[in-house]
């Protein structure tokens, strides 16, 4: 997956003056996981509220 050089511009212009490397690598780690999570979305690769409660009910029956 793939981001905007603009995009990219614009979190770095919204970080505070100094920012630790490994925050900066978080948010652009974040950032390709929600645009990946979105892509899903609109590509209709859900699970219904009701499907995760009917699968995760097992765990707990134990």
């Amino acid at each position: 997956m793939t981001i905007a050089r603009q995009q990219v511009l614009d979190m770095i212009n919204d970080l505070p003056e100094e920012v630790d490397i490994d925050e900066l690598i978080y948010r652009l780690y974040l950032r390709q996981k929600l645009e990946a999570a979105e892509q899903d979305v609109r590509d209709g690769r859900l699970v219904s509220h009701e499907d995760v409660v009917r699968e995760t009910s097992a765990w707990f029956e134990k």
